[in-house]
């Protein structure tokens, strides 16, 4: 059966079309999938727990406390349970307490909770749909890496025709079992990424770095695990919240040490993904004490670091696939193109700094990938989450080794 063996949360809000959740249930235990299902206040009044259990085969929870005897429903046990999260259909009112981290019920907890991918289908009039809070909000979840089921058109509960219907559950099952089927292509591949940005200390309160966030390289990393990739992770000093016990990770402050943990695994890994910006200059000498202020200037002598991707492009196997990063404020592609070459790429991406919603810290991005055959593909403006699948598929067509 297509989804045998996964374990998915079903997490139901208040709206008409959570009628549609039964069939949707019977649809994913019919293709195999454990459910279970997770109702909030408010999709009591639309649906019957007892028609959701008889149908999922578990206990339809709503409530933290199971019993009068403080057995409760651990919302964070179900959150690690699951291989994916799914909300349909979804309402205004949860896509907006979801939106800004409210929680108020076991089904908020066990989404603050969950590590797996989780994809939502709102329902809704389509005047609520199109309006400005509303597509922020569906907009703040795809940044976080979430997936949207959009919302289809046609006869709503209100009698006006439009977009705001639920998914179909025949579709969303398509979706979900497709997502499965295509989705552990790098099982078995060992990769390594660098990520975040590097600190060179000047004195032992002081550094020169840059404002790398970490975001892309850190959803670089998801979205390889979420592939079946065994992955290991050397950050620099990044701020995000992130789940480090997933993956193999080394956080590191200064270049030199980075190219250090990152020369102790190269050997063994199938892909490497430069993704950290590495600073090009460090101190030539680290001032042991606190450098106190005095005069109107202050010289500090830089040497150059040792150049990370440079060093471990000498040392690539032919199997091996090396993936770099440039960012660029002139003569872009002309000096990707060149890293890309002198530094024994395979793949470079190359980011804009040049237009809104993209560049440092935000959670979107467009970038341009060169491969070595001269190809280019380009991305729209979109959430990083979608940008790391693209770069992703890039490196699955680079790839001389069989993936599953």
């Amino acid at each position: 059966m297509g989804l045998a063996g996964k374990r998915i949360i079903l997490g139901i809000t208040g709206s008409i079309a959570a009628y549609k959740s039964a069939f949707l249930t019977r649809l994913l235990i019919k293709e195999g999938a454990e459910v279970q299902v997770i109702l909030s206040a408010s999709a009591l009044d639309f649906i019957s727990p007892l028609t959701l259990a008889t149908l999922s085969k578990r206990p339809a929870l709503h409530q933290f406390q199971k019993d009068e005897t403080g057995v409760w429903n651990n919302h964070v046990e179900l959150g690690l349970w699951a291989d994916l999260m799914l909300f349909a259909p979804l309402s205004a009112n949860t896509l907006a307490k979801m939106a800004n981290g409210h929680c108020d019920n076991l089904l908020l907890a066990t989404y603050l909770s969950a590590r797996c991918p989780v994809w939502f289908a709102p329902a809704m009039d389509l005047d609520m749909y199109q309006h400005p809070s509303v597509r922020k909000n569906i907009q703040t979840l795809q940044s976080f890496g979430n997936r949207l089921l959009d919302a289809e058109s046609g006869e709503l509960a209100s009698g006006l025709s439009g977009q705001g219907r639920m998914m179909e559950p025949e579709s969303i099952v398509k979706e979900i079992k497709g997502f499965f089927e295509s989705g552990q292509d790098f099982k078995g591949k060992k990769i390594g990424l660098t990520i975040g940005p590097t600190q060179e200390a000047i004195d032992p309160v002081r550094f020169i770095s840059n404002h790398s966030s970490g975001k892309m390289g850190y959803a670089l990393a998801e979205a390889f695990l979420e592939r079946g990739a065994e992955v290991w992770v050397i950050s620099g000093p990044i701020s995000i919240p992130v789940s480090k016990d997933k993956f193999h990770w080394k956080d590191v402050h200064s270049a030199q040490e980075m190219f250090e943990a990152a020369q102790d695994i190269h050997e063994k890994m199938d892909v490497m993904v430069f993704a950290a910006a590495v600073a090009d200059y460090a101190p030539a000498e680290v001032a042991p004490e606190k450098i106190k202020k005095q005069g109107d200037s202050l010289q500090i002598h830089l040497k150059k670091n040792v150049d990370i991707a440079q060093e471990l492009g000498k040392q690539k196997k032919p199997n091996q696939i090396h993936v770099g990063f440039a960012l660029e404020t002139e003569n872009e592609k002309e000096h990707a193109v060149d890293k890309l070459n002198r530094k024994n790429f395979d793949l470079i991406v190359l980011n804009s700094m040049k237009e809104k919603g993209a560049g440092f810290r935000l959670d979107t991005n467009r970038v341009s990938i060169f491969s070595k055959n001269g190809q280019v593909v380009e991305s729209e403006i979109s959430p990083k989450k979608e940008i790391a699948g693209m770069i992703l598929d890039q490196i699955k067509k680079e790839s001389s080794w069989t993936l599953v």
